[in-house]
């Protein structure tokens, strides 16, 4: 294989995500803030000066009931009002800021979060972590809960774009970097995690392959394929390790690690051309599964770095054209994406679904989820748009940059 897969065009720095700790001394959070920003900022000209394109910067903090006044949803408005209007100041040099308030931990503190995402978008991301009790039985009261929040999302942000916001985890460990999954724990300490964008890469070098090898049975196929992907994927998380390790960074933010993700968007390769690369005929077809599984070894591969997040195969259906566009073929249903969960990982996400689906059932597919999360021990996670007006078969009628348009799939 050729040294192609170098290009550092091909590996781009989705993320550099920053995990700070907030008290409820409002006096504090510009400074802390502040600092993040500037961590982030240093961070992303040390990785543009060695070629590699930083997309965002994020900043994620701890439970937002540990430092917002939540007593009403008055008083937590004008604490987040506070933070936005010191996000909105900062002076950056153009890259996009987005930022996290933590989990929801409380049934009051998941009743604000809907309000709470409609004023403040993208500079408000929520997660709710769902856990097992004594019994090993999933927190249905919080899975309730949090399925009333996803309704009350859809119905009052424009065409229910607000639950790309939102998302409920099952078995997810803190410092993932992408979001709305991702949360923090102030006894972990100020840190930072690099996430990535890979499926330009991945598609480069499975296409090389397929130009350069003649392969004498599947097995051989396989083995060829987990190779030149985990080499080329070694390749850029080494060099993206040793170039921070070099760097004069703050000594504010301690390196956690990678989540090696490929976390798709509508500007790079779709995730179904890497499907196709290995030979399955599209996402959904017979074969699929068997994919799947090789890619997340291929993810989970990487050596000398520490691993965290996700690390895992993303399948975000209104971030990704091909997924989207495999909806409106019919190439796959929300049962499938759950049994790709089996053998990766990340659960049900931006999955468009009809504006009527009861709470009941977007309860079930929660605990459905979570339970293969938890009887897998993986991290999984459900983000659901349910769709204003639309029944399955309808097209999806976004209007945010970050998604795609697709069909709504129903709910069984």
């Amino acid at each position: 294989m050729s040294r192609a897969f170098e290009d550092k065009t091909l590996c781009k720095v989705r993320t550099v995500t920053t995990f700070i700790s907030l008290d409820n001394d409002r006096n504090n959070w510009k400074g802390q803030i502040e600092n993040a920003s500037e961590f982030c900022e240093k961070a992303t000209n040390t990785l543009q000066k060695s070629d590699y394109i930083v997309q965002t910067n994020r900043i994620v903090t701890n439970p937002f009931g540990e430092y917002l006044n939540t007593k009403n949803i008055e008083s937590a408005r004008d604490d987040l009002s506070y933070i936005s209007s010191i996000l909105k100041n900062l002076k950056t040099s153009g890259i996009r800021i987005r930022f996290a308030i933590g989990e929801a931990q409380t049934s009051h503190e998941i009743s604000l979060v809907p309000e709470l995402i409609k004023e403040f978008g993208d500079l408000c991301n929520i997660c709710v972590n769902v856990d097992l009790d004594s019994n090993g039985v999933l927190d249905n009261e919080k899975i309730i809960n949090s399925s009333k929040a996803v309704k009350k999302i859809s119905e009052i942000t424009p065409r229910g774009e607000g639950n790309f916001n939102f998302t409920v985890n099952f078995n997810c460990a803190p410092l993932i970097p992408y979001f709305p999954a991702s949360y923090h724990k102030k006894e972990l300490g100020n840190c930072f995690v690099i996430g990535l964008e890979t499926p330009d890469l991945l598609v480069k070098v499975l296409s090389e392959s397929n130009k350069s090898t003649q392969f004498s049975n599947h097995n051989e196929q396989y083995s060829h394929y987990y190779e030149v992907m985990s080499k080329a994927l070694q390749f850029h998380i080494s060099e993206i390790n040793n170039i921070i390790e070099r760097a004069n960074l703050s000594n504010d933010f301690k390196f956690s690690g990678f989540d090696s993700s490929a976390a798709p968007s509508k500007d790079c390769e779709s995730m179904t051309t890497v499907y196709e690369k290995m030979g399955v005929e599209y996402f959904g077809a017979s074969g699929t599964v068997e994919a799947s599984s090789l890619l997340t070894k291929v993810f989970k591969s990487l050596q000398g770095v520490n691993l965290l997040g996700f690390s895992g195969l993303m399948l975000a259906l209104t971030e990704d054209t091909g997924l989207a566009d495999g909806t409106l073929k019919s190439h796959y249903d929300i049962r499938s994406l759950l049994t790709y969960s089996a053998v990766c990982g990340i659960g049900l996400d931006t999955v468009p679904i009809p504006g009527n689906t009861s709470i009941e059932k977007i309860s079930a597919l929660m605990r459905d989820t979570g339970t293969m999360a938890f009887r897998l021990n993986k991290p999984l996670t459900v983000r659901l748009f349910p769709a204003p007006e639309l029944n399955a078969g309808d097209l999806t009628v976004f209007e945010s940059d970050d998604l795609c348009n697709c069909a709504v799939l129903a709910v069984p």
